[in-house]
Parts: C-alpha cells; structure tokens; sequence
C-alpha cells in the first residue's frame, strides 16, 4: 500500500504551501525576464489578493484561539513566538497588500512597478519560509488533520468569495476581510470583466507555448473562467473548457463543421458496480457493417470530479477513422458524490464486459486496446494491472496520455509547471481533495502507480505514454514510462516540448495534436494487426 499519508491534498497548509509554490514560480519569470511581463503581474495580484483574503478569514482566526495557543506551546513552539509570528505576518501581508496595489496600477518597466515587484516578491517568499517551515507544521501538530482539512476547505471558500485586486486601505483583520468579501469582491469581478482582466489571469503567460498552442490557451482564458480550485464541483463542471476554446477559434475562421463526422455513435448501457452504465460506442467512416472491429476503451480526463463523454468527443472520433477502430468511451461515476475507488470499479467491468461481450455491439473481444487521459490514463494503467493480477486476458496496448500516476509526489514538473495552463498544481489539490475521502487512500495502488514495485510491472501490456512541456504531471508520466520499461514492458515513451495539458483532442486548431493522433493511431494498427493485416481486412499499406 506504500506509506501511510497524514495530509490530505486542499489541508490548509497544504494549500498555501501549493500557492507559494504557483507564485514563486511566476516570480522566477518575472525576475528572468520571460513571458508577458503585464500579464504574469496580473496573475500574481490576482492570486495574491485571493490568498491574503483567505489567510486573513481562516488563518488568523484559529491561530488567536487561546487553546490552539495553548497546544502549540506544549508542542514547543511558546505562545510569545507565535505571537511575534502572526503580528509579523500580518505586518508583512500589509506590505504585499501595498506593493500589489502599486503593481495593479503601474506600468512595467517604470520604476515604481520594479520596486514594488522586489519588495512583495522578497516580502512573500519570506512570509513563506516562515509559515511552511515553523508556523504551520505546529499548527498541525497542535489541531491535527482532521482541522487541517476543514481549515483547507474554508481556506478554499475564502478565495471564491475574496476581491481580486489588492484593498491595503482596508482592516488587516479577520473582519476586514470579510467585509472585503462582499460588494467589494463583487465589483472587483465586474472590473476585471470589462477590462478583459479575467481573461488575462487564467493564460499560459510563460512564453513556452508553441504558437497554436499558445493561441488556443488566451481563446480559452477570453472565456473568463475562475480558478477552479477556489470553486466547488458543480460550479466547476459549468466552467469553460478547452472544447468550448477550439468551438470559438473555429467559429471565428469560418469552419462549419462542428465535429469529425463518424459512420454512427450510440448509447449501450450495461450493468455496472453502481448501477447501469453507459458506453458510447465510435464507429469509423466506411465501417464494414458485418465485420468484428478491433475495440479501443476510452477513458476521458477530469480528475474524477469534471469532464463528460460531450466535452471529450473530439478524441474518440479522431482516433476511431484513423484507425478505423471501434471507440468505446466509458461514462464513468464523478467524486465527489461517487468517491475514489468508484470510477475505478466502473472502468474494469467496463472492460471486463468489453473483453467478454465485444461483439454484441459489433467489436472483436479478441482485439482490445485501452486508453486514457489524465485521471483516464491512470484508470488505464490501474485496470491492466488488476486484470493481470486477477490472472485474466489484458488488453493489447495501453494508451496513457499524460498519465496521473500518483496523487501525492512533489517532483521537478508539479514546481516547474505550477503556474501552468489549463492544469496548475492547485488544481491538482482540488480534484484530490474531492476525489479522496481519507489520507490512507492516497497509497491504494490503482492510484499511486509509482509505488508499485518494478517487479509487479512486468507482463503488463505494451504502452504509449505521451508527456508534455506544460503539464504538472509531465514528470510522474516520464517516470511511468521509465519503470514500465526497467520491468521489461514495451514503451514507446512521446514527448512534446511547448505543448500544454489537455492537447491530444484538439486536432481541429492544433497540429501537434494531429501529429500524435497519427502516432497513437499507429500503435494501434500495430497491436490489432500483428500478421500485417489492416482493421479493415485489407493488408497494409492499401
């Protein structure tokens, strides 16, 4: 089960440790001279401004109660220390408060601007040293998880409903900051609206993006959404996503067709671990109506909490012609309602039925492939493991496009990508906390792949792993792949540089996802048709 986890990701240290991280590493582009100077200030006000908000309503408060005091000095850290800590702390986040106030209003390059960015970026990283290294880890020690978490999810509400640019003028107190958190947030909101500022803060403003990529990441940023892990699921699931950024880029080019046309799509429902379960069946253009296709499972992303079978059609429908495939996506359970292992469960019988009962939609249960993205490619990787554990037929391939591999590692991608778009470190966090009722969960091997022992790797299926530039999980993907391949898998292990998370669908704007699409496809056609002979019955290269 591998060790045993206290924190659960969204804990309130947990939290700020994850927005000191996101910041600083905006910081390091803004002292490095790279990206949009304008648009990485933004981002940094924005956020900084939500964060202090919160700090204010959450922290503060459970740090001034007598008992918390009380156990904190037992655990040896003396009531007059954490006293000298919190009043030099709200001291220090008046400063911030000031500096971004300066930032907001001024130009970069003036001397203002550069002044007030030195000083907050010194006054953060300081304030951060001394929160995660004395003042938090007691805390913890002083209430224990279980009030971390609820502190989290407070920390969480505070941000959603906390103004968007600095207020120095206002009380730094628990009560200023709620009295910030109504009209004043409000019109903060409508300001950033009308500026175009919303859309500014939720771009990739590093400067690594390919130019489409790039492109496709400010159409997406245009539609105003907020942050999602200031949000709770529902309001998540009505957010903007990147299908809805390719349906405005197309729109504006004069396209006409809204999807990659198919042969059909329908809906087969089986019985599931919690209940009927839907299957949306792909079949190509120019299918043979009588033939067994071989059969990919689809298994979309979302982190278990977002995302449908709607939003993530592109992906089925491409690689479904060009492999002239049958796609089966599965409309998997969603934490929160329906918490970890649930979406798991439904993924094997999933298969399981598919690798049984294939042709009664039409499919060769003898030719089976899996794939996934995100979340997805981690149910992909998590049911061939326990198919082979279970000593059952594994599918032909494994698929696992940007894999999540593990909820808990903190490596050199989830630091260098925090600030990244539309995946960020925080978010990683957030679908965590929803998807995961206790610590414990964390270590279940179907999630924390990179604890499995080498060993138990071996006779696991021949993988694709696709890895991108601007991904939190680019590094736990790369990982995979390497220990896939030490315990004797296949791998062909695809890399992107200057792509974002969430690409491979988005062959209509991106050619590099067109590009992978054609890899995937090819792996594919290898794997169903090892003697040479294409899905269609017609021999290769016809």
């Amino acid at each position: 089960m591998g060790q045993v986890i206290e924190a659960l990701p969204g804990d309130i240290d947990q939290a700020i440790r994850d927005d000191h991280i996101l910041l600083d590493r905006i910081f390091q582009r803004l002292e490095a001279g790279q990206g949009d100077r304008r648009i990485l200030a933004d981002q940094v006000v924005f956020r900084m401004s939500m964060h202090l908000a919160a700090e204010e309503q959450t922290l503060d408060p459970v740090l001034d109660e007598p008992e918390v005091a009380q156990r904190m000095a037992a655990g040896g850290l003396p009531a007059e220390a954490v006293a000298d800590l919190v009043g030099r702390g709200r001291d220090t986040r008046q400063r911030i408060k000031e500096a971004a106030a300066e930032i907001d209003r001024s130009k970069p390059g003036n001397l203002d601007f550069e002044e007030a960015l030195n000083h907050l970026i010194a006054d953060v990283r300081r304030q951060a040293t001394e929160q995660e290294g004395i003042l938090l880890p007691a805390l913890r020690s002083a209430v224990g998880p279980q009030r971390m978490t609820q502190l989290g999810e407070q920390f969480s509400a505070a941000k959603h409903r906390a103004p968007t640019h600095p207020h120095p003028q206002a009380p730094n107190t628990a009560r200023g900051g709620r009295l910030l958190g109504g009209p004043t947030a409000l019109l903060d909101r409508l300001r950033d609206r009308t500026s175009g500022r919303r859309g500014w803060v939720a771009t990739d403003a590093s400067g690594l993006l390919e130019p489409q990529s790039q492109a496709l990441l400010d159409a997406f940023a245009a539609l105003g959404p907020r942050p999602t892990e200031i949000l709770d699921p529902a309001e998540a699931r009505r957010q903007p996503t990147l299908t809805d950024a390719v349906a405005r880029i197309r729109a504006d080019r004069g396209d006409l067709d809204e999807r990659e046309p198919v042969d059909s799509v329908f809906d087969y429902v089986i019985d599931g671990p919690g209940g009927e379960l839907t299957l949306r069946v792909y079949r190509p253009t120019s299918a043979s109506p009588s033939a067994g296709l071989p059969v990919l499972v689809y298994l979309y992303a979302g982190g278990w909490v977002v995302g449908n079978l709607d939003t993530y059609d592109a992906t089925p429908r491409a690689l479904c012609n060009r492999e002239r495939c049958m796609v089966v996506a599965v409309d998997y359970r969603h934490a929160p309602e329906h918490p970890f292992p649930a979406a798991h469960d439904d993924v094997l019988a999933a298969t399981r039925w598919l690798l049984a009962n294939a042709g009664e939609i039409g499919g060769d249960p003898q030719r089976i492939a899996i794939a996934g993205e995100a979340a997805g490619g981690n149910m992909a990787a998590a049911t061939c493991l326990q198919l082979r554990d279970a000593g059952e037929r594994l599918p032909l391939l494994q698929v696992l496009i940007y894999p999540l591999t593990s909820v808990v590692v903190d490596d050199d991608s989830t630091v260098d990508a925090a600030d990244a778009a539309p995946l960020n470190r925080a978010m990683l966090s957030w679908f965590a906390r929803h998807t995961f009722p206790s610590a414990q969960l964390l270590a279940d091997p179907r999630v924390a792949l990179l604890d499995v022992p080498v060993e138990r790797l071996a006779g696991l299926p021949p993988a694709v792993v696709i890895t991108v530039e601007r991904d939190p999980l680019r590094s736990q993907g790369q990982e995979f792949a390497a220990r896939l391949r030490a315990a004797g898998v296949s791998v062909d292990h695809i890399h992107y540089d200057g792509v974002p998370h969430e690409f491979f669908g988005m062959g209509a704007v991106l050619d590099v996802a067109v590009q992978a699409q054609d890899r995937v496809a090819a792996a594919l056609h290898a794997a169903f048709n090892p003697s040479g002979q294409s899905s269609s019955g017609w021999p290769t290269g016809i």
